[in-house]
């Protein structure tokens, strides 16, 4: 298995305008160093300690995504250097990426989590949720976040048409979004869906990040 033989092979298949997030996480620091040699300069790990300790130690031009679910009290590790948060899930979550990043002096981009699976072992707002979420003053006065977008996973499931049918469902959240809310808001343009198993199906309902761990690095 070559981790640059598999990068290029993925990025034939994936559109201009769609970012590849190559998920790191769990992986030696050899393994990254070699798809950042091929040229892949976005990573996504899902522990904040696992990814502070990988940030200090590689390449400054790795932009770092923060893809797994998060507590509040581990976001002070990753607020001075993190490019995303993709998991956010609540507004505590929310107000406490704010606050670390005034400590920071930096405003931070997130993505906001949505459950779309008939899992329940998802994370993530319902559209019920996030509309009052969006609707709230607390959240207008969140000046250090930046909302980019949106994140959701599909269930895990054989079933191609399950999977295209929530990828469809977080699209349209999406539109709702973008069109109650952000519509002054050029920055609220991403949707991160799709894994190394759904991601082409991710790429057809209007994904612009997709998250590839194992078709990169090859199984845990």
């Amino acid at each position: 298995m070559s981790i640059p033989n598999n990068l290029s092979s993925i990025l034939k298949t994936i559109p201009p305008g769609v970012k590849l997030i190559a998920v790191s996480k769990t992986k030696p620091e050899s393994d990254i160093l070699q798809a950042y040699q091929a040229g892949q300069k976005i990573f996504g790990e899902n522990k904040a300690q696992e990814l502070a300790a990988k940030c200090q130690s590689l390449p400054k031009d790795i932009e770092w995504h923060m893809i797994g679910h998060m507590q509040s009290n581990k976001v002070k590790y990753i607020a001075p250097f993190v490019h995303m948060i993709h998991s956010i899930d609540s507004l505590n979550l929310l107000k406490e990426v704010n606050k670390q990043g005034i400590k920071n002096n930096r405003i931070i981009n997130v993505l906001l989590q949505f459950h779309i699976a008939e899992e329940e072992s998802k994370f993530g707002f319902s559209e019920e949720e996030a509309k009052e979420l969006l609707s709230s003053r607390e959240f207008s006065e969140l000046k250090n976040i930046n909302v980019c977008g949106i994140m959701g996973m599909a269930t895990f499931t054989e079933n191609t048409n399950q999977i295209q049918k929530e990828f469809s469902h977080l699209n349209s959240i999406f539109k709702k979004l973008k069109s109650e809310y952000f519509t002054n808001h050029p920055n609220f343009k991403e949707i991160s869906m799709g894994m190394s198993g759904d991601y082409l199906i991710a790429i057809k309902e209007a994904s612009t990040m997709v998250r590839l761990g194992s078709s990169i690095f090859g199984g845990r």
